[in-house]
């Protein structure tokens, strides 16, 4: 009786809810709509559109651009799911303990570029990066280790990791609260129980902690995914996909065709192209996680 109290009818939750489901519907249901409308036409603009069904889709499968873009975009992904969830949850675990002094300092520190503009970011590292100036090179001088200067920005063999480097920069923090959320479920007595038992550090994290985050870890696995597969800013202010198309991604190759060359039916199609393959791989590491867990 208590319960049924304090149910909200159903026109009281629908009112509640139409807020949020129309903003959604606006900002993410219609343009992703419009972009699979748009996809189906050969169109530089204007009122002259012809309809060509998938032809757009049929050229993205052939177009080594793409793939190409596509397989930078992989490299990234896996780069960030190696280094971002992997620091991310190591400095949670020291964070997590309560003994460890001005906690409070390190979490904001360390969070504290995950809220700067991924512009800035992208303008800061590309300073650092600078040839000439950057603090990378005038630190390496300093050291007298000179040999070791290298065109960080303009070496196509080594670009993917150099530019990499600032985006798993920047998300370490989210992810370490996302860890220490999950801490924060975990029972203390269970941890308490595998000290007792004789578990040090290792142990306790691969056979007790881990486990227990396993939920957090799918969630920070779908979040790195669905990031870096759409990853545009870093790489569009730092080398602008050069040298050539050495670090092009995606999302750029997107923006060039539509807004640069003006195929905006193309352009389309390579956004729905980057929905579909960013999907494809959330839900082949949910059906990999889930079957390493059973």
């Amino acid at each position: 009786m208590t319960s049924n109290a304090f149910r909200p009818k159903p026109t009281t939750l629908f009112w509640l809810l139409a807020p949020a489901t129309a903003l959604f519907v606006v900002a993410v249901v219609a343009p992703v709509l419009i972009s699979i409308g748009f996809s189906t036409l050969q169109w530089s603009g204007g009122r002259n559109m012809k309809f060509i069904g998938i032809g757009n889709l049929v050229h993205l499968v052939q177009d080594s651009v793409f793939w190409k873009s596509f397989g930078n975009n992989l490299f990234i992904t896996i780069f960030c799911l190696i280094f971002q969830i992997g620091i991310g949850f190591l400095v949670a675990s020291i964070l997590q303990n309560k003994t460890v002094k001005f906690g409070e300092l390190h979490r904001t520190v360390i969070f504290f570029p995950v809220v700067m503009s991924a512009v800035v970011i992208g303008f800061m590292w590309s300073m650092i990066y600078n040839r000439e100036y950057g603090l990378l090179n005038t630190f390496l001088r300093g050291l007298g280790l000179s040999s070791l200067i290298h065109p960080y920005l303009d070496d196509p063999k080594t670009i993917m990791f150099f530019v990499s480097i600032p985006i798993v920069w920047q998300y370490i923090g989210l992810f370490m609260m996302l860890f220490l959320t999950g801490y924060q479920g975990i029972d203390t007595s269970i941890i308490e129980v595998s000290i007792i038992d004789g578990a040090g550090p290792v142990r306790r994290a691969w056979y007790v902690t881990l486990p227990l985050l396993s939920e957090t870890f799918k969630v920070a696995v779908i979040l790195c995914i669905a990031g870096n597969m759409k990853i545009f800013d870093h790489i569009f202010i730092m080398t602008g996909g050069g040298p050539g198309r050495s670090s092009n991604v995606m999302a750029m190759y997107a923006y060039n065709q539509a807004f640069e060359m003006f195929q905006i039916g193309y352009g389309s199609a390579v956004s729905v192209g980057i929905m579909i393959l960013s999907l494809t791989l959330i839900l082949a590491s949910r059906l990999l996680i889930g079957r390493n867990q059973t």
